[in-house]
């Protein structure tokens, strides 16, 4: 029930938000710069906050702050009278609120530790929790106004806390991950790695401008927040099936994995030229049905490869490298350059771009398929770094 009351209150927050500035004034650039705020305080938030619940006796409680300093600044947020007073409240509250997925994975682990029971029957509930109030919560707001999202989303924050307040203190026994930045000096001189994180960086801004600006999109086709609460739905309700499915039959060797993100980019193409072409908001809300196979393939696929293209002494410096390059990087061009071309040449001009960058991105999967199909994949420079730092380690 926590899983799926926090999910439930940050797709309230996520969908619908955008549909709070418009309303009070602010134009689609500047919805996009204030949105792009969150992966850039992800890059302190995640390691403070992974810090602090390494650190304390109980994670629970670390959790309960966070979730306590995401009720307080919302507030402010939503009381805000200038874009200056929200940006620097949006601040605040992203530091308490990005982190509370990852730390609430890690204590999901905690618990089921040494049990027969499995994250994914746990992980489920947050994606219900998404998708079911996703669809719920659009007559809610269509009849509270958007000005009352505040109330809304946190209620349903205090739901989650009021769970999580009588689940067991256990003791944690789990690691954060660190980069070091020599670790990612090594890391990018294996030509594949650095080509799978550029071209996922292509492919991931034209889905992170969406996630930014569908809702407003919507409603220019003449939709109401119910139809972006049905998009929503439709985009996450078979998430889990999409993952479950990877987990059975992908098999997990790079040339073919490279082949899937080749074909996940077509798809993505294919989303985002439906989207320029889509005409009604119900149209828009029906094409999400593409996102749980695009961003569940593109997100499954990702981290087995990057498993598999780094060498095991750098695996958290590659995985930290891949989500910074999913919703960091991404996350502030998408929004920066999304809102700007929305705004100024229109929603269809944004999505064919996001249809160009995909194609361009699935080109270049296709083309490292090729070469690790005809080459084979051999990382030597990489290795023998690894043995080298091996040997250093010897010698002391």
């Amino acid at each position: 029930m926590f899983n799926f009351f926090i999910y439930g209150a940050m797709v309230i927050f996520t969908g619908f938000f955008q549909l709070y500035l418009q309303d009070i004034g602010m134009d689609k650039l500047e919805i996009g710069s204030l949105m792009a705020i969150a992966p850039f305080v992800s890059i302190l938030a995640n390691p403070f906050w992974g810090y602090r619940g390494d650190r304390a006796s109980s994670l629970k409680r670390v959790l309960l702050f966070m979730m306590a300093g995401a009720l307080i600044s919302v507030q402010f947020v939503f009381q805000a009278n200038t874009y200056v007073f929200i940006y620097i409240s949006m601040i605040f509250f992203y530091f308490f609120q990005i982190p509370i997925f990852s730390q609430s994975n890690t204590l999901i682990l905690n618990y089921i530790d040494g049990t027969p029971l499995k994250f994914g029957a746990f992980r489920l509930w947050g994606s219900l929790g998404w998708a079911l109030t996703a669809v719920a919560v659009g007559p809610v707001i269509e009849r509270l106004g958007t000005g009352r999202i505040s109330f809304v989303f946190s209620a349903m924050l205090i739901i989650s806390a009021l769970f999580i307040w009588v689940l067991p203190d256990i003791q944690k026994n789990a690691h954060t991950a660190t980069v070091s930045f020599k670790g990612v000096t090594r890391l990018f001189l294996n030509p594949y790695f650095t080509g799978f994180i550029l071209l996922g960086i292509l492919v991931s801004i034209p889905s992170t401008a969406n996630n930014t600006f569908m809702s407003l999109y919507i409603l220019e086709l003449g939709g109401s927040t119910e139809t972006v609460g049905l998009a929503l739905f439709l985009s996450s309700v078979f998430e889990v099936a999409v993952f479950l499915l990877f987990d059975r039959f992908l098999k997990r060797k790079i040339s073919v994995l490279v082949a899937c993100l080749a074909v996940v980019s077509l798809l993505f193409s294919l989303r985002w030229l439906l989207m320029a072409e889509a005409s009604s908001p119900l149209e828009v809300a029906f094409i999400q049905l593409l996102h749980c196979i695009t961003f569940g393939g593109y997100f499954y696929v990702g981290t087995q490869l990057t498993m598999l293209f780094v060498p095991r002494p750098f695996r958290a410096t590659g995985q930290a490298l891949y989500t910074l390059s999913w919703s960091g990087i991404s996350g502030v061009i998408g929004g920066i350059a999304g809102g700007w071309i929305f705004q100024s040449f229109g929603a269809q001009t944004m999505y064919r771009t996001g249809m160009m960058l995909a194609l361009i991105g699935a080109l270049g999967f296709a083309w490292m398929w090729f070469l690790l199909r005809t080459q084979g994949y051999r990382p030597q420079m990489v290795e023998s770094w690894d043995a080298e730092e091996d040997d250093e380690e010897d010698r002391r």
